[in-house]
């Protein structure tokens, strides 16, 4: 039996609901900043627990905007981690500004003991990563950052949720940017962000930056961008965010489902589980000796593992003039090398995830 990695189909399958939310929104002509944007706009700022939340047209948008917003421009640096996806990176360099990398440890999330070091007379702001669903330890870069008087734009396009000592991805730095895009937990049916904040004048500027600098239809009060979230997403977002509780506790439960089974094998590594940290799985990762072999392994075998990912981002051909040398951060190196990806997300039934199990343990001889 396949086990495949996109949800979507189940996710989507069972939408007469849907369907009939958007049958009465397409005759109001709302399409543009419209009620139920500012509906989704109100509910996701409730879910995170923050003052505001500002829909956004994709999560690279949720990043550089809020970097814009706080005076990020040419020239400037801005310090982030060395293992995330391109779109943090492209958020920074979009303004003109220079990405600055610190290495990452095995929680995937960056190495907030480096940051210091990485400090220069540029740096204009600190984007933590809460990659894979783990969360930067944000309760030691906070202090590094006010000491230094440098604003923070949490990157939690993969930790919706998530939260440190009971405090939520996204409440911490100055604002952070949420990411919509069909394969995160909680989606749309294409590209979309949300921006989080409880800065009131940050909000305002916000809105202004993303709906072209207009204060209203006649008056341009900045120069902004076209990044507004449609609102035929909102509906969709509306329809599905009353279940991203649910379809949390649904991927945590198959993550430790996945950590005990796999536990007893010595050629798999878990990664770290720090206490008191509520991890939210957009990708459930471990380390894995010939991982390569076990790739073709699963896949082989009709089960869908991925790497997240296989070519370390500063040594992308994209990323050559930033000047990173091979080794420069040896923890993101051995990543591309030994991680691997298996699916987790809230429709795969225990069955499958038995499939994954088995075939890993065969593979090492453990079955």
């Amino acid at each position: 039996m396949p086990v495949r990695y996109s949800y979507l189909p189940q996710q989507f399958g069972d939408i007469d609901d849907l369907w009939a939310d958007l049958k009465r929104f397409v005759p109001t002509g709302d399409f543009t900043l419209g009620a139920p944007l500012e509906e989704f706009e109100g509910r996701f700022a409730k879910l995170i627990g923050t003052r505001h939340a500002i829909g956004v047209g994709s999560g690279t948008d949720a990043l550089k905007l809020p970097l814009k917003a706080l005076g990020v421009g040419h020239g400037d640096e801005v310090i982030t981690a060395a293992n995330t996806f391109i779109a943090t990176v492209g958020a920074i360099a979009e303004l003109g500004a220079r990405p600055v990398f610190v290495d990452c440890d095995d929680t995937f999330c960056l190495r907030v003991d480096q940051v210091e070091a990485a400090i220069t007379e540029r740096t204009k702001a600190l984007l933590p990563v809460h990659f894979t669903g783990y969360m930067t330890d944000m309760d030691a870069l906070m202090p590094i950052a006010r000491r230094h008087g440098l604003p923070v734009v949490e990157d939690a396009c993969q930790a919706i949720l998530a939260d440190q000592g009971g405090k939520r991805a996204g409440t911490w730095g100055n604002a952070a940017g949420f990411s919509l895009h069909p394969l995160k937990n909680l989606n749309v049916w294409g590209d979309g962000g949300v921006i989080v904040t409880d800065d009131d004048g940050l909000n305002d500027h916000l809105r202004l930056l993303r709906n072209h600098g207009m204060r209203n239809r006649d008056e341009i009060q900045i120069m902004g961008y076209n990044s507004r979230l449609d609102t035929l997403q909102a509906v969709v977002g509306n329809w599905l965010i009353g279940s991203t509780e649910e379809i949390t506790a649904r991927r945590i439960a198959n993550a430790e489902y996945y950590d005990r089974a796999l536990a007893d094998i010595p050629e798999i590594r878990l990664p770290p589980r720090p206490a008191g940290h509520r991890r939210v799985y957009h990708l459930y990762v471990v380390f894995a000796e010939d991982r390569d072999g076990l790739l073709a392994h699963l896949q082989g075998q009709g089960i869908e593992a991925k790497i997240h990912y296989p070519v370390p981002l500063y040594l992308q051909e994209g990323l050559k003039y930033l000047g990173y040398k091979p080794g420069a951060f040896p923890t993101t190196d051995r990543h591309t090398l030994d991680i691997i990806t298996f699916p987790t997300d809230q429709h795969l039934s225990r069955d499958e995830q038995d499939q994954v199990i088995a075939a890993v343990r065969a593979y090492y001889g453990r079955g």
